[in-house]
């Protein structure tokens, strides 16, 4: 018997790995949760101790350990998103648009393997804009990542001058959906604050990350109901442990496979194992993906975030240009 050839697949949600475009405001927010539950079950954890071990996993500046992790997992492509959190937390060690260049850096290093979602923040007013606009016209970009967490709902008509530049180019948007760490805000990162500017821009795809742990209800309706709304399952390690792969199976099997995306949301979940295993958990004989067609799995998998970046105008001829600098 013929062995079927292995999946093609499109990891939706990346990041690089290094505490270069981190607030330490952040990481020690995100620490001081991990405290707090190791001291409620009676275990000693001290925020050095927990700061170093989640350091540590940030140690891959220029992606090589993701490519090989890539490779060995069957992922063709990555998309990385860079978020800017100038103007919520101010001690990121770069400036936004050194976390950009840093990322266009990246990008260079591993033709064909990354592509790259750039965050500005939309108080940066016309400078943002331009800024942004940059890194798809000169930098070879693929879309824009937005992070309501830092203090903007997804539809502040701010943000309406970049959704126009996303309509020209013809790229997605990926949108934070729920918690992060407790040094943020949580108030403006509900799926249903997206829908005005879902509805004010019919041309742009618009990606609800984590939609399959944050609210996945009203995300799965939004995909459900808007036709430019889509939403990525990354995230799904964190309940993997309480929960198995239930949150996953619930995603799938709402009939709205066209619209959701594969997504590890790397190098967050790098403690509980690499990108092999996180595929290994979706394509397993009885994984959630065994409920779905053969297609319903291509288009989770690889097809509609393919399709997303296809779209996208002159950005492969950019992306060309670039890396041969």
């Amino acid at each position: 018997m013929t062995q079927a050839p292995p999946p093609r697949i499109i990891d939706a949600h990346c990041h690089i790995a290094s505490e270069r475009f981190i607030p330490r405001s952040f990481i020690d927010g995100v620490v001081a949760n991990g405290v707090a539950a190791l001291t409620a079950q009676g275990l000693r954890a001290t925020p050095q101790k927990l700061a170093n071990t989640y350091l540590q996993k940030l140690q891959d500046p220029l992606c090589d350990q993701l490519v090989a992790e890539m490779e060995a997992a069957g992922i063709e492509r990555a998309v990385l998103l860079a978020a800017d959190y100038s103007y919520a937390l101010t001690d990121c060690p770069l400036t936004v648009e050194e976390t950009l260049l840093a990322h266009a850096e990246v990008l260079k290093r591993h033709p064909g393997k990354l592509v790259v979602f750039g965050g500005v923040d939309p108080r940066w007013g016309k400078d943002g804009v331009n800024l942004f606009e940059r890194s798809l016209v000169e930098w070879g970009f693929s879309g824009f990542k937005v992070y309501p967490p830092c203090g903007m709902s997804p539809s502040a008509p701010e943000l309406f001058p970049y959704y126009e530049l996303c309509a020209h180019h013809r790229v997605p948007v990926v949108v934070h959906i729920g918690p992060t760490s407790p040094v943020l805000a949580f108030d403006t990162s509900t799926p249903l604050m997206l829908d005005l500017a879902a509805r004010s821009f019919p041309t742009v795809d618009f990606i609800l990350a984590h939609g399959s742990v944050s609210y996945p209800d009203e995300c799965a309706m939004l995909c459900a109901y808007r036709p430019n709304v889509y939403l990525d399952v990354s995230g799904y390690q964190s309940l993997l442990k309480t929960s198995s792969d239930e949150a996953l199976r619930r995603v799938v099997a709402r009939g709205i496979n066209h619209k959701v995306l594969f997504g590890t949301d790397w190098p967050v979940f790098r403690m509980q194992g690499d990108q092999r295993a996180f595929v290994d958990v979706l394509t397993a004989e009885d994984g959630p993906l065994s409920l779905i067609t053969e297609l319903e799995a291509r288009l989770v998998l690889h097809d509609n975030m393919a399709r997303l970046l296809a779209g996208a105008s002159g950005n492969a001829s950019n992306q060309a240009r670039v890396a041969s600098r």
